[in-house]
């Protein structure tokens, strides 16, 4: 008897979820932790086919300047996606003064988090490390999305944090930083409408009020499409006009690069500061096309590349 009982703590011990608190189950969490001396919080959605036997993917959505994470949980529909393809979703909110008013710190974007230099690459980190103890994900599949300063909080994690973050796939998001530090080639599908005046296509001074001086999507595409070494002439293809909602979509697949990465740019002819596929948003930030589901795709595109 007392053999087994010593068996069956040694099982408890090496059990890769023991943790002072319960293990989480499907369904929707609210976590805090603390980063830099700062109280953080995320919000967790775990799809109803999660097993805890099984290594899971997670899905970083990160919200846009001014919003915060419950905004971004029905701005994106990501919840519906992760209970269709069996993925976790992580919703991280910014730091700001006010709790509905947040932002990332991108690099030269924004607000409060930019000037009060918010480590939010170190806050990424800390959640990943905390779900590792919670939950059985799957360290090969992490990814990151985000919208507009979430979109560019996703290049400067592919950038500082690659050894975690398999793929990205901003949305009307640029580079926040100039330089890339990446130490392996990170597979990008950046999505843009050629009409988002907040985060201009060619970069520059938007209508929002952050002020940034955004650095182009061109830019921001060359960069990486160099970095993973690409190759410099896109694949480009027109995508079927599914909608007539006044928009066409583009595809420019860079691929060849290194360890089986490419960079594509989902270019939306006519569309807004907006997320593809979903109609959640102010209708002053533009026309969002129906042409595309991005959710679908950047999925589609995270399965081809997990962690190498």
């Amino acid at each position: 008897m007392i053999r087994l009982l010593i068996a069956l703590g040694i099982l408890v011990c090496w059990h890769p979820f023991a943790h002072s608190e319960p293990v989480l189950g499907p369904g929707d969490h609210t976590r805090a932790i603390v980063s830099d001396g700062m109280r953080r919080s995320y919000l967790l959605h775990i799809p109803p086919s999660y097993d805890p036997a099984k290594p899971t993917p997670v899905l970083l959505a990160f919200h846009g300047g001014g919003g915060n994470a419950k905004r971004m949980v029905s701005f994106s529909g990501l919840n519906e996606k992760s209970d269709q393809a069996g993925f976790i979703v992580v919703y991280p909110s910014g730091a700001g003064r006010l709790p509905s008013l947040l932002t990332f710190n991108a690099g030269n974007c924004c607000g409060y988090a930019m000037h009060k230099k918010i480590d939010d690459v170190a806050f990424t980190r800390r959640i990943l490390n905390e779900l590792e103890t919670l939950l059985n994900i799957d360290p090969k599949r992490i990814y990151a999305t985000g919208m507009s300063n979430g979109g560019m909080m996703t290049y400067r994690l592919a950038s500082e944090l690659a050894d975690r973050i398999a793929a990205i796939a901003p949305v009307a998001g640029t580079m926040g930083l100039t330089k890339i530090h990446a130490k392996r080639p990170v597979p990008i599908i950046h999505f843009h409408g050629t009409a988002d005046e907040n985060l201009p296509l060619g970069g520059g001074v938007g209508k929002g009020v952050s002020g940034t001086d955004f650095i182009s999507v061109e830019y921001s595409i060359r960069a990486w499409v160099n970095a993973n070494g690409c190759k410099e002439e896109p694949i480009v293809e027109a995508l079927p006009d599914k909608a007539a909602d006044g928009t066409r979509v583009i595809r420019k697949v860079y691929a060849g690069g290194r360890q089986g990465s490419e960079v594509i740019l989902i270019l939306i002819e006519g569309g807004g500061h907006t997320w593809p596929g979903q109609n959640e948003h102010p209708k002053k930030l533009g026309i969002s096309t129906r042409d595309i589901s991005a959710n679908d795709m950047m999925w589609d595109f995270f399965l081809k590349h997990p962690m190498p």
